[in-house]
């Protein structure tokens, strides 16, 4: 069992060479820290939302490649793969990687819309890290971009994802939803069902279960089940990987199981 946190990053970032060269080639870019920074001076600064800045993505790039690991460990077929867009284990990982950690680049434009407008602003910069990182150029290059650019356009709530990859970088911003760092945004400061529900989950874990990703919710309030239903939930039934996922709920000394479904 491991807990969603910043530690994931530096797991999978030590343990992968094609994810540490795509995290040093990432956090050394100047556009994408400075897009990062504006996302949180737009949600966080002005709209009083909560994070959506360098943390939140590093959260969301590791927790996106332990996911894909468990899926490895059941042998869960990838859909990049399946279809012949990606080869190999590193460039799945490139993709995987480069959405959950790109996803909210569209907040420093604006909250409305960022999914589509962070999928347009996306391009350039997974241009230059995939042929740097992964040495292609040619046409393969334009169709593993097009994976990563539906990825971050489908991490909106009310686009479906058409892949296994897109699933789990999803899923992953689901899972990120401990100590009021919820993806629905609340209004810091306001006292509302969202901010209550929000603020009563203490932390996640994810490790296999009975299906290959099982998620743990504990919280000290059955007022987080507000969070599951509005955030985690949406984010699972939005993907491909519904029936892979189970969730236990632990909350004052009692264990809920629930299986998300249509």
């Amino acid at each position: 069992m491991v807990l969603v946190s910043p530690q994931l990053y530096a797991k999978h970032v030590s343990s992968s060479g094609i994810v540490q060269k795509i995290g040093r080639l990432l956090e050394s870019d100047e556009e994408v820290d400075e897009l990062l920074k504006m996302s949180n001076v737009m949600a966080v600064t002005r709209l009083k939302y909560n994070d959506h800045g360098i943390v939140h993505a590093r959260i969301v790039a590791g927790t996106s490649l332990e996911i894909l690991e468990l899926l490895l460990k059941r042998s869960i077929e990838l859909t990049t793969l399946r279809d012949g867009i990606t080869k190999n284990l590193d460039e799945v990982k490139a993709v995987v990687f480069l959405s959950a950690y790109l996803h909210d680049i569209g907040n420093a434009v604006h909250r409305s819309d960022h999914e589509y407008v962070g999928a347009l602003m996306a391009k350039d910069i997974v241009d230059r890290v995939l042929r740097k990182s992964l040495d292609i150029h040619d046409r393969r290059l334009i169709s593993i971009r097009q994976e990563v650019l539906h990825s971050i356009y489908a991490s909106g709530y009310d686009a479906e994802c058409l892949t296994v990859e897109c699933s789990i970088a999803k899923l992953a911003d689901g899972l990120d939803m401990s100590e009021g760092r919820a993806r629905i945004p609340y209004r810091l400061g306001k006292v509302d069902m969202h901010a209550v529900s929000a603020l009563s989950i203490k932390k996640v874990e994810i490790e296999l279960g009975e299906r290959p990703i099982k998620v743990s919710v504990f919280m000290d309030d059955s007022a987080g089940l507000f969070q599951l239903e509005k955030v985690l939930i949406p984010k699972i039934l939005g993907g491909l990987i519904k029936d892979l996922v189970e969730i236990h709920v632990l909350t004052q000394g009692r264990t809920f199981k629930y299986y998300p479904k249509d």
